[in-house]
């Protein structure tokens, strides 16, 4: 049997000195003795060597991954020993082939349909909640509705008849519904999401949880050059999402209206400018605006009314194009979709494609560029391509306040996080380990779960920023976590829930294993170890000989 040895300094140290000790015992002619030394530091440097057959000698081992219990638990712990798996069922969870080796993979699917649910477990007020499924098997005019707790629809979607009959020809791609709801408080909430078929039948229905918290202040700073209903709808947009902000008009020359901040600005997120400021700005006000961006302050440049294209090729490297009068109205800009869309005239003036340190940060629904960015050292300036956004500000209020978010996303930095918590897991289900991580807690915190023993953070791969505790939760429904004085809330399902969408997260995760195999497929990762307890017992008698020879000597 072929056998791999991994190369350790260690244990060549260990052959070294096995090598001089027996030269000593060698020069008494005391040759038993050096036999003996020689064994066990073969045996000990074997041992250090990490011994391995390769898995085409090794066995191929049968899962069946439906189901679970004591048998299921038995084949994982064989896994380091087999050569190969044959699976059968949905397959594992992404945290069960987490815990096992690199192994090629045998499996094939089972038949039936599937569903992916995705969706954010937390969402600030004022954030619109979006729920996407997507179902392996489509049915024709299938619906998705989102309920509230006491069973109200809060959002429907339906397929339309001809979509649906194209997503079941173009098997196996998925089809996909979506729907969306802005929450009116920061609360707990355990809504319900149902797919119907086009008769009105539930194929399925459960739980979908949602976490809505008191959003964090923004803090804006506002420089604008003219007074414009565009700006003053920004305000009242960004007032009324909490947002700190320190405001500046100039209305005429020496003349303009300031509004001062309800707090101190001790961390801008970002500073908005049109670009008649900019333009008419002194130099010295240009430089020290462009050297608090060089410092990490986004820069959130308005372009509806630039007129001077020479300033902005000269000071920032942007050529802009003029905007054609005949082709205004093909150029506009079009958001959202259905009841919610909003149609934005471009601005007067727009970078040109060839632009070279700029780049398009967003485009429309229908693939135009809107939003373009630079880097300035540390920080960025973003050139807003659109205008005349207020005209929507009466008739399509949510529209208009989506794509500003979008906006803010895309451009600004957050506001001041303490803590970010994060759930890897999917669908964490009572009964299976699960783990939570979090940016910003102190590692000497542990995590305090309601009902359960504190457990100790600890750093894991992939997630350079932050820390994850694993721990199995014995109960459905919302768990209370803490570390310090951070505070969360992650709901865990239970047994029964989803059972569609547990399945195609199993089968997902295992897709993702058999692709980890292949790109970690390496001699030593297709290998299997070989017992460790014959080296060690054959180190063990080596040395208890000797010492018994050296006994009898000494005696």
């Amino acid at each position: 049997m072929n056998i791999l040895w991994a190369w350790n300094w260690l244990g060549a140290a260990v052959l070294l000195a096995g090598f001089g000790s027996a030269a000593l015992y060698g020069r008494k002619r005391r040759w038993a003795d050096a036999g003996l030394v020689l064994a066990g530091a073969a045996a000990l440097a074997a041992l250090l060597s990490e011994p391995a057959r390769p898995m085409r000698d090794a066995d191929e081992l049968a899962i069946a991954s439906d189901v679970p219990g004591d048998a299921l638990a038995r084949s994982l712990l064989a896994v380091p020993e087999a050569g190969s798996l044959a699976l059968t069922g949905h397959g594992l969870t992404d945290a069960q082939w987490q815990d096992v080796p690199a192994r090629p993979l045998r499996w094939t699917a089972p038949n039936g349909g599937v569903l992916l649910l995705d969706f954010a477990r937390t969402v600030p007020l004022g954030r619109a909640f979006t729920l996407t499924v997507r179902r392996s098997q489509p049915v024709a005019a299938w619906r998705l509705q989102l309920l509230a707790e006491n069973g109200q629809v809060l959002a429907d979607a339906a397929a339309p008849v001809a979509a649906s009959a194209q997503a079941q020809a173009s098997a196996p791609a998925m089809a996909q519904l979506s729907v969306s709801w802005l929450p009116p408080l920061a609360e707990k909430l355990v809504l319900r999401a149902r797919l119907l078929d086009g008769n009105g039948k539930a194929l399925a229905e459960g739980p979908v949880p949602l976490l809505v918290t008191e959003p964090v202040p923004l803090q804006v700073i506002g420089r604008f050059g003219a007074p414009s209903f565009d700006t003053r709808v920004l305000n009242d947009w960004l007032t009324a999402s909490g947002a700190i902000v320190d405001w500046q008009t100039t209305l005429g020359k020496g003349l303009s209206r300031t509004e001062s901040a309800r707090a101190a600005l001790d961390k801008p997120n970002a500073q908005f400018i049109d670009a008649a400021w900019f333009e008419s700005a002194p130099q010295p006000a240009r430089a020290a605006l462009l050297g608090q961006v060089a410092q990490g302050l986004p820069l959130v440049v308005l372009g509806g009314n630039a007129s001077q294209p020479a300033v902005w090729q000269r000071e920032l490297a942007l050529p802009l194009a003029p905007q054609s009068a005949t082709t205004e109205r093909e150029d506009t800009r079009v958001f959202g979709a259905a009841a919610q869309q909003i149609a934005l005239a471009p601005a007067s003036f727009n970078p040109v494609p060839q632009a070279a340190a700029w780049r398009v940060l967003a485009t429309d629904s229908r693939g135009k560029p809107w939003l373009w960015q630079r880097s300035w050292k540390q920080g960025g300036i973003v050139w807003v391509g659109v205008a005349d956004w207020h005209r929507h500000a009466i008739a399509s209020p949510v529209a208009l306040g989506a794509w500003w978010q979008t906006l803010i996303d895309a451009a600004v930095n957050g506001g001041a996080q303490g803590v970010v918590w994060e759930q890897p897991d999917a669908m964490p289900v009572a009964g299976m380990r699960t783990q939570v991580c979090a940016q910003g807690v102190a590692q000497a915190k542990p995590l305090s779960i309601q009902g359960m023993p504190d457990i100790a953070w600890q750093a894991r791969s992939g997630r350079a920023e932050g820390l994850c505790a694993a721990f199995i939760p014995q109960r459905a429904g919302w768990h209370m976590l803490s570390s310090g004085g951070a505070q969360h809330a992650i709901y865990v399902y239970g047994e029964r829930d989803w059972p569609q969408w547990r399945h195609g997260l199993r089968q997902q995760a295992t897709r993702a294993y058999a692709a980890r195999t292949l790109s970690d497929a390496s001699v030593r990762s297709q290998s299997a170890p070989l017992p460790a307890w014959p080296f060690a017992l054959a180190v063990a008698a080596a040395m208890l000989a000797l010492w018994y020879r050296e006994r009898r000597l000494t005696s």
